[in-house]
């Protein structure tokens, strides 16, 4: 006679268990992929503006009638640093922007034809309220920070990017036009180069723009970073530059820097 060996209840207990957490894994992970491929964040939405803009703007080509620069100088330093400016800023162009002074140069003279081979002069706003506590810096970082909201506060209309530099930057208008030109303007960007000096990144941040080599800022970033930005440089009074402030506050913003090798310092 055959015989038939009956089962052992634990085992096939313990069977039996493992296949049940097995399916309602599987379950819950399906439900999960459902739900956050339905609900889940878009990025691409996360930083991008509401533009009032008709679409025949929005789909144009960047030229530089989108482009507002902010260039911070001194008043002392601008009679000689205005040659350098005036080696790039196209006289006759629409180019837009301002150089920021902390008080009009004294020699300064309504000379039209100089004018306009120039940015127009802005002067800077107090800025003593704020505190620098970088020992043997320059309180003057603050102001030259402030350069992006001062810029941003200009309201140019029609603005896709705001770029800065210091009065020695050079830039070279058609090259920025088309490296900006790959990057979607409707984005949040911080756009720059770190230092090609070893010890300057290593004191400061292999992460940051640097201000020497220009930063460009994507109009819905800048104006979000310009109603920010004052609080924010309330808390970094020990960072030494203008570079270092602006770096700081984007990043509480989430936003990191994409490196552009066509920036120098």
């Amino acid at each position: 006679m055959q015989s038939f060996k009956l089962p052992n209840n634990k085992t096939q207990y313990c069977s039996n268990g493992v296949k049940n957490i097995i399916l309602i894994t599987s379950f819950a992970c399906i439900i999960y992929l459902l739900s956050f491929n339905f609900n889940g964040p878009n990025t691409k939405l996360l930083h991008t503006s509401v533009s009032l803009q008709n679409d025949s703007t929005i789909l144009s080509d960047t030229n530089l009638e989108h482009i507002v620069f902010g260039i911070a100088s001194n008043e002392k330093a601008w009679s000689t640093r205005k040659e350098l400016v005036k080696m790039w800023w196209k006289a006759g162009s629409k180019m837009r922007g301002c150089v920021f002074l902390e008080k009009m140069p004294s020699n300064y003279t309504n000379n039209t034809t100089e004018n306009d081979s120039l940015p127009p002069i802005c002067i800077s706003g107090d800025t003593s309220r704020f505190k620098y506590t970088f020992r043997g810096g320059t309180p003057s970082a603050i102001r030259v920070a402030r350069v992006v909201t001062e810029t941003v506060a200009l309201n140019h209309s029609n603005v896709r990017w705001y770029v800065f530099g210091d009065d020695d930057t050079v830039f070279f208008p058609d090259n920025l036009v088309k490296t900006l030109s790959k990057y979607d303007h409707g984005l949040w960007y911080y756009i720059g180069s770190n230092s090609e000096h070893f010890l300057m990144n290593k004191a400061f941040s292999y992460e940051m723009a640097f201000g020497g080599a220009g930063i460009a800022i994507s109009y819905p970033l800048a104006k979000v970073l310009g109603k920010v930005f004052d609080a924010c440089i309330e808390r970094y009074p020990h960072l030494f530059g203008s570079d270092a402030r602006i770096y700081s506050c984007l990043a509480e913003l989430g936003v990191g820097l994409t490196h552009e090798p066509g920036f120098h310092q």
